[in-house]
């Protein structure tokens, strides 16, 4: 597709890889940059192209080590600011700090409104992003935000491969919107787990609301961090009577403890998005992971938005 030369695409060190085929989907190059650190750990970011008057994309998920992540971020667009770009693009895959969205107790902080304030001060004029952990975070931002869902990759996936009999389920009472689109999407029933939480870490689930015997399952979230909340519910749907077990999510955040939790679930596949990338050891001890790419939808939300056409235009083929 024909894209002028007004355009820059420059890529962070979270994940490469979706800022090349996001570039390859587009048929431009990536941006030269060069990413350096002084003796003493600092960063320092050197743009290597002419960038003024330009329309600039940064591609960075802020995922683990989420602060270095961030704070290369800032530094990318401080230096695209001061390099006289036209207009700069945070695209962040995957937004770190979403989940502190509130004071939920006394003397916390409210890290996901720092974070967006940070953003917008560096030099950010717009945000593009996939599935924030709530969407009013999109009201953080005194920037105009893009806000896209994994839904356009995992319902697509989902619905190729024509699971018959089968049930949605929503692992907590959170994620029933989800649950209900996905449902309605791939003409499934809809079934709910009741859990109660133990700590942040451990949840127990003891009740469903719907019917689960003899039906194929389907969970989808946002993120996997843990997995406490996905592996209690698909262990509880196959006491049940449930038979094959899919779960899905946007974000595979995978901490370390959600590789053993993954591996004995009855879960009969895993399926993720490249929003955040999978590291060997996750693949390699999950096992069952496969692995979805997100860079055509975002090579599509970019060239719309550079183009000043309607982003929310991409939501009619959810």
């Amino acid at each position: 597709m024909f894209l002028n030369d007004n355009i820059k695409i420059f890529s962070g060190s979270s994940n490469p890889e979706l800022s090349s085929e996001v570039c390859k989907y587009l048929g431009i190059p990536l941006g030269g940059s060069r990413i350096d650190k002084f003796p003493d750990g600092e960063k320092v970011i050197r743009i290597e192209d002419d960038v003024r008057g330009r329309d600039c994309f940064v591609i960075q998920s802020t995922c683990e080590p989420v602060d270095i992540h961030l704070m290369e971020l800032l530094i990318y667009l401080d230096c695209l600011r001061r390099a006289s770009a036209k207009r700069i693009t945070a695209v962040i895959p995957y937004f770190g700090y979403a989940r502190q969205d509130r004071k939920d107790e006394g003397r916390v902080p409210i890290t996901a409104k720092l974070v967006a304030n940070l953003i917008t001060t560096a030099g950010a004029d717009r945000v593009l992003a996939i599935d924030l952990h709530a969407h009013q975070l999109q009201g953080f931002f005194d920037i105009p935000v893009d806000h896209l869902t994994g839904e356009l990759v995992l319902g697509k996936y989902f619905r190729d491969k024509k699971i018959n009999n089968l049930t949605v389920v929503s692992p907590d009472v959170g994620n029933m919107k989800i649950a209900s689109r996905y449902a309605a999407h791939l003409g499934g029933e809809l079934a709910i787990v009741h859990k109660k939480r133990v700590n942040s870490s451990q949840v127990e689930a003891k009740e469903i609301i719907g019917e689960v015997k003899g039906r194929n399952i389907l969970m989808c979230d946002d993120i996997i961090a843990t997995a406490g909340t996905v592996c209690t519910a698909a262990s509880l749907v196959k006491e049940r009577g449930a038979q094959k077990i899919f779960a899905g999510a946007t974000h595979g955040v995978l901490a370390p403890q959600a590789y053993k939790r993954l591996a004995e679930a009855p879960i009969d596949e895993i399926v993720i998005t490249d929003t955040i990338p999978l590291n060997k050891e996750a693949r390699q001890k999950i096992g069952k992971v496969k692995v979805l790419s997100v860079a055509s939808m975002l090579g599509e939300a970019i060239k719309r938005i550079h183009r000043n056409e309607s982003v929310s235009n991409l939501f009619s083929n959810i």
